[in-house]
């Protein structure tokens, strides 16, 4: 009887063996199910990443050319504002030179008590 009975007891480690291998292997199904899903999230969340930095260099790349154009209008600018007081002192020179001469105060009509030309004096000969 001593020997059915380590038998039996040994068919029961066997199952209990058994059980507890499929326990094992169901704990390491779930624990693959779950990195497989948290895989998953981790790709998802790695393209949206590289999408937004794909965004973001075409957005740095556009602001460059962005920032090169302007200081090109700050240049003209510049450029255009010498080019422009040059030009107003040149017509300023050219104003001068053209100017009739200044009126002496017997051209200018009358000479009131204070010494001031008043008046304008006007030429009627035809």
């Amino acid at each position: 009887m001593v020997s059915g009975a380590q038998g039996s007891a040994s068919s029961v480690m066997g199952q209990l063996q058994m059980q507890q291998a499929q326990r094992n292997a169901e704990q390491a199904e779930q624990k693959a199910r779950a990195l497989q899903a948290q895989a998953r999230v981790a790709q998802t969340e790695a393209d949206r990443a590289q999408e937004n930095a794909s965004r973001l260099q075409g957005s740095s790349s556009q602001a460059s050319n962005d920032a090169a154009s302007a200081r090109r209008n700050l240049s003209s600018m510049e450029a255009f504002g010498d080019i422009n007081a040059g030009l107003s002192d040149l017509s300023s020179q050219i104003a001068a030179v053209l100017a009739p001469p200044e009126t002496s105060a017997s051209s200018a009509g009358f000479i009131n008590s204070e010494g001031q030309a008043t008046g304008t004096l006007i030429n009627v000969t035809a």
